[in-house]
């Protein structure tokens, strides 16, 4: 069968699809309840330039490893080892079902706006139900083929762009600078916290709102023209930061915080409203439905992805190596399907099932993006892929540095409880490395992954004490 290849144009819409979806309608209310427009302006430029230092050290990468495909779980296989590369792409996939899991949330909470008493918050037992339909009604048409999925992809992200470009335009039409202005310092009722307690408030979800950068490097096997991945990698950044950054701040102009704070979310439809009346809230709500069904296809396909290359790299279980009629990871799309169809079954029982998905995709995330950036960094000193253009080397070094600054800060800024969550899911998932490591007839660790394996091991069981006593709260 012959291979599909992606343009440009698609490369970018599979960038712009995965990171245009939940977040960017969660905005509004979750900078107003943290800080004002000062903190925010902080924020996003923390968040902006680090966020586009991965973005170059994503296109450096494969300008100067064209022979790493699959890029987020790969370069850190090549840079840091076997076991390194395997919780890089177990952390990977395992955020992406997280964030799927979010995405069906948001979904059933937004038609809780119009049938409450049926969808309540996303988390009853008929929104449950609607959200396990929705998961296998997607599986089923990707198993019909990657090539239509992308197509279908790309109408969906020009589609859902028009009612944020709709929003940000009414919040111009309608922007007052005495408001902007009494709002700057987050205005009356500011908690009283530091400008660096704001600016860290909204650290987690600036992380989830740019999940999806390295769109075009997961794909990069599909690309009609290597370079395009690196090219659609900084356009679709570009693109979609200069629509966050307005969606954030421009409501600003138009209410108080605290009135932007208290919307219910998804919170641009709440913000529009308080602007324009009802019929801005329906209409966001629906342009909501529209991009978080088109960002569910964009993830679903990267989760299959990332687990259908692992394994044909032998550090997963061949099993995720198998291929339909159709050239899609059949295997690997059933495996995600099953987990995040527990995920949502979960949030059943979750007390905050919406912010608590959020924050733990942002936080499952940023162990492969550090490992990207950690091999920037040693890619640039070895000199490896810069024998045409040695005088690349510095300039790419200093940029793969202040990106793995960046994803530590993030680190910190989520704080030690959602760590120890992740090490808890990390434990059982490195079963999937022991089998695919005796189907290989491989040795399981060197001595330095041997220390991290124990250091993850302790991680998962701090955690899991701290949740069986009560000391952690999902």
């Amino acid at each position: 069968m012959q291979t599909q290849k992606l343009s440009l144009f698609s490369l970018t819409g599979m960038v712009v699809g995965s990171m245009v979806g939940a977040g960017i309608f969660n905005l509004p209310g979750r900078f107003a309840t943290a800080t004002g427009p000062f903190g925010a302006l902080i924020a996003w430029a923390i968040a902006g330039t680090g966020m586009y230092m991965l973005a170059r050290v994503f296109q450096a990468l494969a300008e100067k490893r064209p022979d790493i495909d699959s890029g987020v779980f790969a370069y850190a296989k090549a840079g840091f080892g076997d076991y390194m590369g395997f919780l890089s792409a177990f952390g990977y996939w395992l955020g992406s079902c997280l964030g799927n899991v979010f995405y069906w949330l948001l979904i059933s909470s937004t038609l809780g706006r119009f049938f409450p008493a049926i969808f309540g918050d996303g988390t009853s037992a008929t929104a449950i139900i609607v959200s396990l339909i929705g998961v296998w009604a997607f599986h089923f048409m990707i198993l019909r083929g990657v090539e239509q999925a992308a197509f279908i992809n790309t109408v969906v992200t020009i589609a859902k762009v028009v009612p944020i470009l709709v929003a940000i335009m009414a919040f111009i039409l309608f922007f007052n600078y005495g408001k902007f202005s009494e709002n700057f310092f987050g205005g009356v009722g500011m908690p009283e916290k530091s400008l660096l307690a704001q600016v860290r408030d909204t650290m987690l979800i600036t992380v989830f709102v740019f999940l999806g950068i390295e769109g075009a490097s997961v794909y990069s096997r599909f690309a009609k023209t290597r370079a395009d991945v690196g090219t659609a990698t900084i356009l679709g950044f570009v693109a979609v930061t200069g629509l966050m950054v307005a969606v954030t701040l421009l409501p600003y102009a138009t209410a108080t915080r605290t009135d932007i704070a208290g919307v219910q979310n998804p919170s641009l439809a709440g913000a529009l409203e308080l602007v324009v009346g009802h019929w801005g809230a329906v209409f966001i709500s629906i342009g909501v439905l529209i991009s978080v069904l088109g960002a569910y296809l964009a993830w679903s396909l990267i989760c299959a992805e990332v687990l259908f290359a692992v394994a044909k790299s032998q550090d997963m279980p061949r099993l995720f190596a198998a291929q339909n009629s159709n050239r899609v990871p059949a295997n690997a799309l059933w495996l995600t399907n099953i987990v995040v169809s527990l995920f949502v079954i979960s949030t059943y029982w979750s007390r905050d099932a919406f912010n608590f998905m959020l924050d733990m995709t942002s936080v499952t995330a940023l162990l492969p993006y550090l490992l990207v950036a950690g091999y920037g960094v040693m890619l640039a000193r070895s000199g490896k892929g810069y024998e045409t253009s040695p005088s690349e080397r510095g300039r790419d070094q200093l940029i793969a540095s202040l990106a793995v600054l960046y994803t530590l800060v993030m680190f910190v800024a989520a704080g030690l409880k959602y760590v120890l969550l992740v090490t808890v899911l990390f434990v059982p998932g490195t079963i999937l490395y022991f089998w695919a490591r005796r189907e290989q007839g491989a040795h399981l660790f060197t001595p330095t992954e041997l220390i991290i394996f124990g250091v993850t091991v302790l991680g998962g069981a701090v955690g899991a004490y701290g949740l069986v006593t009560g000391l952690i709260t999902p």
